[in-house]
């Protein structure tokens, strides 16, 4: 009796891109928005636990995601400058952000500059809403992962194990796989799925900020701290895993240096925040937004009695609220 021989590998889609009428829709964009989605509603939850207000996790997020997703496109385009400006490169195709092509470090690098705008806008700590967000972040980042894999990228050498992953040779300008070259097929191989690895990493890192941030005490800061340092510890092991092109530095990929360089960052961060709590344990004034939310006259009197529109001073970072609001909701920051 023949047994039929069992296929042990993950099959990578033949498509990624999909049309409605003339509109294309793209399953890696359609990744990272899911991300972002889950993101600002993971941090929500959490700032709201930390005295935040409803929807101010949003209000933020409109300045760190444009931000993040122009970083994150500067990075790669930098860092991998050989496509675009390379010989036989296309300038043009630096801007095909759909294509794929957005480098974590500058995403989460520019990101912050947009949270801070946002943060100080709307009168929230910087460190309270990086810390709400840490979770939602790396768990955004798992997300988009599989934008990777309905492109056929990023994955690692050939393999024979059970998981691996069946690649197709592509054409990324139409989203679609070709014939390989020279051959019959679509199929080029079967390869590390570096791109899952990654995903389930950044699940299990996700799990664990949230599960430290309940069981210990943390100082502000810690917990965005500790997401960089859990984050380039499986990053830097999978880059290492990865054989598509990219620019080396002393015998290592670039992102596998960068990764070096966030951890030592990150760990230093970490232990600044814890040492600067115990200087200061009711909190740093450094974190304080010193401008008036959006709405707020700067000129409210702040002793003028009640049902007169006068504002109270909230407590150290918090944004000012009327008379009127319900004495239940603490302010943000506290």
């Amino acid at each position: 009796m023949i047994v039929p021989a069992l296929v042990s590998v993950i099959p990578s889609p033949e498509q990624g891109v999909w049309f409605v009428g003339p509109f294309p829709v793209r399953a890696y964009a359609m990744c990272i928005l899911a991300g972002i989605v889950v993101a600002i509603w993971i941090t929500q939850r959490r700032l709201e636990k930390r005295g935040g207000q409803p929807g101010q996790a949003l209000d933020v997020a409109v300045w760190a995601v444009p931000f993040g997703i122009v970083g994150g496109r500067l990075y790669h385009v930098i860092s991998s400058p050989q496509a675009y400006f390379g010989e036989g490169g296309q300038p043009l195709n630096a801007l095909k952000i759909w294509e794929g092509g957005l480098g974590i470090w500058g995403a989460v690098a520019l990101g912050t500059v947009g949270a801070w705008i946002g943060c100080r806008r709307h009168g929230i700590r910087l460190l309270d809403y990086a810390d709400a967000a840490a979770p939602g972040v790396v768990l955004a980042q798992a997300i988009g992962r599989w934008g990777n894999y309905f492109n056929n990228e990023l994955f690692g050498s050939t393999t024979d194990l059970p998981w691996g992953l069946e690649i197709h040779c592509w054409d990324q300008g139409t989203g679609a796989a070709v014939i390989c070259q020279g051959g019959s097929t679509n199929v080029l191989g079967t390869f590390h799925p570096t791109f899952l690895y990654e995903s389930l990493w950044c699940l299990l890192v996700a799990v664990a900020l949230v599960l430290v941030d309940r069981r210990f005490t943390l100082a502000k800061g810690q917990i965005f701290a500790l997401y960089g340092m859990l984050y380039t510890i499986g990053r830097g092991l999978i880059e290492m895993l990865r054989t598509d092109e990219a620019n080396y530095v002393l015998g290592l990929r670039l992102n596998v240096w960068t990764s070096v360089i966030v951890f030592a960052g990150s760990a230093f961060a970490f232990w600044r925040f814890g040492a600067r709590s115990k200087e200061f344990p009711e909190g740093d004034s450094e974190d304080v937004p010193d401008e008036v939310p959006e709405g707020v006259p700067e000129d409210a009197p702040e002793d003028a009695p009640e049902g007169d529109g006068a504002m109270d001073r909230p407590a150290v970072g918090g944004p000012r609220r009327s008379q009127d609001s319900d004495p239940a909701d603490p302010p943000v920051g506290s």
